[in-house]
């Protein structure tokens, strides 16, 4: 089959591998209809997450149709229609119990270079480096799915791939970021990033009773859909001092709640962003703390701060003190997708929300390499990529 391998730090290529294969009872074979690159993506792409080898089949959100299951599964049979949510988890562990599905203790087989680094390792996530399992991701023709009768949601079959595509992670993802904010209703909350995430965490608000919705970033494409797609007011950092903006927006108090939906790989203006850009060039740094170190300073005394982007080590020039001296409630974490699935499926179904509204750019599977680029670029409005087979 073929497949969109990693080769290195900005180097993806579409490579011919083997078909994959059912290894345990519990295991589906999924034959892709639809797959996406994802914003974490580029942090592979960059070079920014470790543990990656060459030859990684890459993506994690993907759908299509079962065309194979192992004798322990009940729930799916072959033909059904499932999307997969990104992160792979057991059923019958402690969190999964919990539905915490992404701290899952029994899908990495790998676990010990988490654990190294994080103390405790979490779920193992398909096409995410061997830190998360070593697994097989979907931008490919067919995908290995392990514990197939816990992760997979299956949909109805008449319902239009683009319309679902995205509960395999950022629907929820945007999601659960505005969920861990306890938004009551008439509440302010700012959102740092209008890529995929951010907008899905704009209209999440919405849906849980905020008032107001301010989203920052600095692309014309993502600001305007923001704006006209989501309802949200809208700032570009690169204009503004966005932490007294937000303040003169809010009479001086400060959003209710703010919402990281960037990680790892923030932009900004001040000295302290430049100076980070530059450490993580020149690999001192890991992550690059500038949206959440804007998040900290905004938000109001009393306030939460929900993190759903990406980071991976270490942050340098975080103003915790600020956060401490605010009683800051802080929330994050890789979603537990399939906690969501079901009602956000509900939402989709009864009209609420059209998630295919972000997307840009169709292709098909050849076309990745260039569509990495351009996404990573920012060029040619590109917002979302859905992949096609």
């Amino acid at each position: 089959m073929k497949a969109v391998c990693w080769q290195g730090t900005k180097r993806v290529e579409v490579q011919n591998v083997p078909d994959p294969r059912l290894l345990n009872p519990r295991d589906i074979i999924v034959k892709i209809t639809s797959t996406a690159i994802c914003g974490s993506d580029l942090h592979l792409y960059d070079g920014v997450i470790p543990t990656m080898q060459k030859g990684d089949i890459l993506g994690h959100e993907f759908m299509g149709e079962v065309v194979e299951v192992g004798k322990a599964i009940k729930n799916l049979k072959v033909g059904s229609k499932v999307v997969v949510p990104f992160n792979i988890s057991c059923g019958s562990c402690s969190h999964c119990g919990r539905q915490e599905y992404s701290l899952c203790d029994n899908s990495n087989p790998k676990p010990e270079v988490a654990d190294k680094v994080y103390g405790h390792g979490g779920a193992a996530l398909f096409g995410y480096s061997h830190m998360y399992g070593g697994y097989a991701g979907g931008q490919a023709e067919y995908v290995r799915v392990p514990y197939g009768d816990v992760g997979p949601l299956e949909v109805p079959a008449d319902i239009d791939d683009d319309k679902v595509l995205f509960l395999s992670d950022i629907f929820p993802t945007g999601y659960m970021g505005a969920v861990n904010c306890d938004i009551q209703r008439g509440d302010v909350v700012a959102i740092w990033g209008c890529g995929p995430v951010g907008l899905f965490s704009i209209q999440s608000a919405f849906l849980l009773g905020a008032e107001r919705v301010i989203a920052i970033d600095c692309v014309p494409e993502r600001l305007a859909m923001a704006k006209n797609v989501c309802g949200a007011e809208v700032l570009n950092y690169e204009e503004v001092d966005v932490v007294e903006e937000l303040n003169l927006m809010t009479g001086g108090r400060g959003p209710d709640s703010c919402i990281d939906a960037v990680g790892m790989e923030a932009h900004g203006t001040d000295f302290y962003s430049k100076y980070e850009v530059a450490k993580m060039t020149v690999k001192l740094t890991t992550d690059r703390p500038i949206a959440l170190r804007q998040a900290i300073q905004a938000c109001r005394k009393g306030g939460n701060i929900s993190v759903s982007g990406v980071y991976g080590g270490f942050l340098d020039k975080v103003p915790f003190g600020a956060a401490f001296a605010k009683g800051l409630t802080f929330k994050m974490g890789q979603t537990h997708v399939r906690k969501y699935m079901e009602t956000l499926l509900q939402y989709v179904v009864d009209g609420r929300i059209d998630p295919s509204f972000l997307i840009t750019h169709k292709i098909n599977l050849q076309e990745a390499p260039d569509a990495y680029k351009n996404f990573r670029d920012k060029k040619d409005g590109c917002i979302k990529v859905v992949i096609k087979n």
